[in-house]
């Protein structure tokens, strides 16, 4: 499967990543990517960047090292409402909108329920286009809820290869995953891969996230990464 994008990486200002921008053009063309997409933690993340960061975006040129940059957000999904931590206005002028479930942001030891009004407020949100690693076993899930309703509202899934690597502190993700992408075959929803590179080592790397498409010979045709205008019908339909 020929993975062209990365929807799903961190620059040094996420606060806990570690290289600069061209850094991780560099790595991600190294790897064969023609696509690069920044997102950065959005600002109620502890250490992160603030407001203007996102609102400056426009200034930074598209093409670096041979491949087309995107810049946009991993938004902190904040409560059961599906809330999220920039204002619309904001968001709409990004390349890219990831929203995720993190502890900092969201608080442990929540209940399925509302684990799922959280992702399914999110998605219903016009300028969000990817949920962010819906892997982890610490916020329980109603991954056929999550499908259907990720199908209804055009919103991509994500398989995220760092919550695959072997140290991950994401718990169950392998297992959560193959059971994603059996209804995502099922229910014909596309998804899309985001290495969540923290440091320009990873950029662009989709070793774990390979292995288990291979492993469950999920159809390329669902995989809008493999073809930037599969990609790009997403990103443009969410605005």
């Amino acid at each position: 499967m020929n993975i062209i994008a990365d929807t799903h990486a961190h620059t040094l200002a996420s606060g806990h990543a570690y290289s600069t921008i061209h850094e991780m053009a560099a790595g991600a063309a190294k790897r064969g990517m023609q696509y690069l997409a920044l997102t950065e933690h959005a600002p109620e993340m502890p250490g992160t960047c603030g407001l203007f960061y996102f609102q400056n975006l426009r200034v930074i040129p598209r093409e670096m090292h041979g491949i087309r940059m995107l810049f946009g957000a991993e938004l902190n999904i904040m409560d059961t409402d599906g809330r999220v931590d920039l204002p619309e206005s904001t968001i709409k002028n990004l390349d890219i909108a990831v929203a995720s479930i993190h502890v900092p942001c969201f608080g442990a030891e929540h209940t399925r329920e509302e684990v799922m009004s959280a992702y399914v407020n999110a998605m219903k949100k016009d300028y969000i286009h990817i949920i962010g690693h819906p892997d982890d076993s610490r916020f329980p899930m109603d991954y056929e809820l999550l499908v259907k309703t990720a199908k209804e509202t055009h919103t991509l899934l994500e398989i995220n290869n760092t919550s695959l690597h072997p140290e991950s502190f994401r718990e169950g993700a392998r297992e959560n995953l193959l059971t994603m992408l059996d209804l995502c075959r099922r229910y014909e929803v596309p998804v899309t891969t985001g290495s969540d590179a923290h440091v320009d080592a990873d950029a662009g790397n989709f070793t774990f996230a390979r292995e288990i498409l291979e492993a469950c010979d999920f159809p390329e045709k669902l995989v809008v990464t493999t073809d930037f205008e599969k990609l790009k019908a997403y990103l443009n339909c969410r605005r």
